[in-house]
């Protein structure tokens, strides 16, 4: 039985040269960057090269990129920091509903500690509405922190209006591109943005690794407290074999790469929704199958059957999705970004599986996904009569 991996929003499998990439240096550079000898000038000038292309990859300055151990320490870095080092300036925070749990999680914390927390509703296509953010921005307001792409239906904000309305108030703009970081065009310039979150293990890179762009003149104290690495910014002697595998991973994002992929997805898409259709499969997609979404991710309404059922029978079949975010995989909770989208009572919420595309995902493994998928479906739904 052959195993098909559609779980990709939650990580990627690491590309042979990253992997190569990392083997090499593990072998040769092995010196601290922080060390003043030939040794630590040789991995600092690894350091230095990786910083760069990453930086060129969102149209920053060099100076600007703080390497993290991925995109929830960023996020964190990003919200909490802004913080306590903006609260002289006003205390209330806007985000969304629909945001990753390491913003969530900030927010809610932030929230017992004083800091008033406006989180923005989105539509049934997972879309916040600009003039709910106009309505919502208050002169007090400190920070605006809305991702660039949903990791669980895949729905895209409109990062550039939000920067445009945002470049001329005192609040800064962070977004948390972890799942867009890779697919979409992204460039902190045009788009206003004082700060970005990313993970490198979501573009075929190595885990516990990710960065944090800071724009030049937003500063705030090193979240992590130690050294004086990464300009002060992030104490820990940073991972250089990683960091250069992280480069090499983001070297063969060229646009023309991102075009294609995001191109293939649309059509993997839409496969599996035409040949769902065709076995007489009943579901709805959740979110929607427009332009304006990252196109690896797929969150389907199995209706009548389980979320925990289907992918428990489908793991079984050799086949891997999830069930939403793999954050909050090992919870009984439900999907907070399906219940901000449908509300708490729809069947949705308890009925939806989410599959995501990457790199290697093949149309022989779109195929088995169906197959083994309208089986199951009738299968389960024979057994309980309906």
């Amino acid at each position: 039985m052959k195993q098909v991996y559609l779980d990709n929003a939650a990580t990627t499998p690491m590309a042979a040269s990253v992997i190569q990439t990392m083997t090499d240096q593990m072998t040769n550079t092995f010196g601290n960057a922080s060390s003043t000898h030939a040794f630590g000038r040789a991995a600092r000038e690894v350091l230095d090269d990786s910083r760069h292309v990453i930086a060129q990859s969102i149209n920053a300055a060099d100076d600007d990129i703080i390497f993290t151990s991925g995109g929830t320490e960023s996020d964190n870095t990003a919200v909490m920091q802004t913080a306590w080092t903006r609260q002289h300036l006003g205390k209330h925070i806007i985000t969304t509903a629909i945001e990753h749990q390491a913003i969530l999680k900030s927010t809610a914390f932030l929230a017992e500690h004083g800091f008033e927390i406006t989180y923005l509703p989105v539509n049934e296509q997972g879309q916040i509405s600009l003039d709910d953010l106009k309505a919502a921005l208050r002169p007090d307001t400190i920070l605006v922190s809305i991702m660039t792409g949903n990791n669980e239906v895949g729905s895209q904000m409109p990062i550039h209006e939000i920067g445009e309305l945002l470049k001329d108030h005192q609040a800064w703009f962070h977004t948390d591109a972890v799942q867009a970081y890779g697919l979409l065009d992204i460039d902190v310039q045009r788009d206003h943005i004082d700060m970005l979150s990313t993970s490198a293990h979501k573009i075929n890179g190595p885990k516990f690794l990710g960065f944090l762009y800071r724009r030049n003149g937003i500063n705030f104290p090193s979240f992590v407290k130690g050294g004086e690495q990464e300009d002060k910014r992030r104490a820990g002697t940073e991972n250089i074999p990683a960091i250069a595998g992280f480069a090499t991973a983001v070297q063969e994002l060229t646009t023309a790469e991102k075009t294609h992929r995001q191109a293939k997805y649309r059509e993997f898409k839409q496969y599996i929704v035409d040949q769902l259709t065709a076995n007489g499969v009943d579901f709805e997609v959740n979110g929607s199958l427009g332009e304006h979404n990252l196109q690896h991710v797929l969150n389907l309404w199995i209706k009548g059957v389980s979320t925990y059922t289907m992918q428990t029978n489908l793991d079984l079949a050799g086949v891997a999705v999830s069930g939403g975010s793999a954050c909050t995989a090992g919870s009984l909770e439900p999907s907070h970004v399906l219940i901000a989208m449908y509300g708490e009572d729809s069947p949705r919420i308890s009925e939806s599986i989410r599959l995501s595309f990457g790199r290697y995902t093949t149309k022989a493994d779109l195929d088995q996904f169906v197959t083994v998928l309208t089986k199951t479906t009738q299968r389960l739904l024979k057994k309980q009569g309906a």
